[in-house]
């Protein structure tokens, strides 16, 4: 899947108009059943089922449909169980490229991934309140890089509360599997199934308080791929199951080298200290010779989340690289519009360029986390950051696995700021 691109002088930017705020449209049937069509070879190539439990207690109007995040077929899931029911979906505005009046006609709602979007709100609320018509949106925003939940925005309580509708969840099992965002676009054979449940009934967002609300969308947003995939002998034999997987394993957990990792075939190699890991067809990994450090990939993921955490509390940790600069302004075409130079440290990121033209700064607390992806609309690896008015996508020119890295440092940054700021309120 790619995207348009044009490329623009920095001065020019300032002359495109922003795009028109619309309301929310009721999905077009045409269209949702063209959806369904278009996705029934995907259907059909992962023998995809689904159960129900409690729906009952969602009633007979609309909902607030959350939805975990793996890959691009999620959306088609969703189409799948929930057709001929409309419903509204919430978009990242990339998405709109090109084709903005096709997202509209069959019921998205733009929005900007990790960027306080007021008018998100008021337009889910228009289409439950004025509509009918239920909402599904992705609460992680991301796509999961290690097979477990993102973090999930502080506030999403809240919101359930304003939208005052039934919440339902929308839960896959073997669409990560079937394609990890790590594995360079290369699907595997992999049954996927989902399971739709009411989580809490109109009454019950009606009674529970915020924190409650909170608590049961944690539970709720708990998983863990690998481990399913392990537990119920999901045989992935593939032989380029670990390609790209050092995009999320970037640091040996062996001689604690970055940078030196390599996912290729059906081993992970350090070429630092040279230990070579083997992944199984369950989702374990074993070393080949000595000791085990991880066998479970998350595992590993975690404890480099624990090291950026440490970097970030000792001063040490910064990301300074080179990069190609894209931006996002309307919908009409992603602009390239120069090179320039990334830092991301304590301080958040830094982004200038364009012959000095573009100076960008982000404090960390803007965001619970940052828009990253792998090899995005088969441009590159990409780190984006920005705001209502303007995103940055950049593409780093050096070669390496900066994303993970950036994402984690970004979560924990926020982390450790967040608290000092809400004791500072008190």
């Amino acid at each position: 899947m790619k995207i348009k691109t044009k490329k623009l002088q920095f001065e020019k930017l300032n002359e495109i108009k922003r795009p028109k705020h619309f309301n929310p449209k009721r999905p077009n049937i045409f269209f949702r059943t063209l959806v369904r069509i278009l996705s029934q070879f995907d259907m059909w190539a992962t023998r995809f089922s689904y159960t129900k439990t409690d729906m009952e207690k969602a009633g007979n109007g609309p909902c607030l449909i959350l939805m975990n995040h793996s890959s691009f077929i999620d959306f088609e899931i969703a189409n799948k169980i929930l057709y001929p029911t409309p419903f509204c979906f919430v978009a990242t505005t990339d998405a709109f490229v090109s084709k903005a009046w096709l997202m509209r006609e069959i019921g998205c709602i733009p929005t900007q991934k990790f960027v306080n979007d007021v008018t998100l709100i008021s337009d889910m609320a228009y289409a439950l309140k004025e509509l009918k018509t239920s909402v599904l949106m992705y609460p992680e925003a991301g796509y999961s890089f290690d097979g477990c939940a993102t973090a999930l925005p502080r506030g999403l309580g809240r919101l359930v509360k304003k939208l005052d509708v039934p919440v339902i969840s929308i839960h896959t099992f073997g669409a990560f599997s079937r394609d990890p965002l790590y594995n360079c676009l290369q699907r595997r054979k992999v049954k996927v199934s989902a399971d739709i449940s009411c989580i809490l009934s109109l009454d019950e967002v009606r009674d529970k308080s915020i924190a409650e609300i909170d608590e049961i969308l944690d539970k709720t947003f708990t998983f863990d791929n690998f481990e399913w995939q392990n537990e119920n002998k999901i045989k992935i034999d593939e032989p380029f199951r670990a390609d790209g997987l050092n995009r999320i394993l970037y640091k040996c957990a062996h001689c604690q080298t970055e940078g030196k990792m390599e996912g290729k075939g059906t081993k992970l190699i350090c070429h630092e200290c040279g230990k070579e890991y083997e992944l199984d067809e369950y989702g374990k990994l074993k070393a080949l010779e000595g000791e085990t450090e991880f066998s479970h990939i998350p595992d590993w993921y975690k404890w480099e989340r624990d090291c950026v955490r440490q970097e970030i509390v000792e001063g040490s940790y910064k990301l300074d690289v080179d990069v190609e600069i894209c931006v996002l302004v309307d919908y009409k075409a992603l602009y390239k519009i120069g090179d320039g130079h990334l830092i991301h440290d304590k301080n958040g990121f830094c982004l200038s360029g364009c012959d000095g033209k573009l100076e960008y700064t982000q404090k960390p607390l803007v965001s619970h986390s940052v828009n990253s992806d792998y090899f995005w609309y088969e441009i590159g690896d990409v780190i984006s950051i920005g705001n209502r008015e303007t995103l940055y996508y950049c593409f780093p020119k050096t070669k390496g696995d900066f994303v993970a890295k950036t994402r984690l440092a970004a979560e924990e940054m926020y982390n450790l700021v967040r608290p000092k700021r809400e004791k500072a309120k008190i």
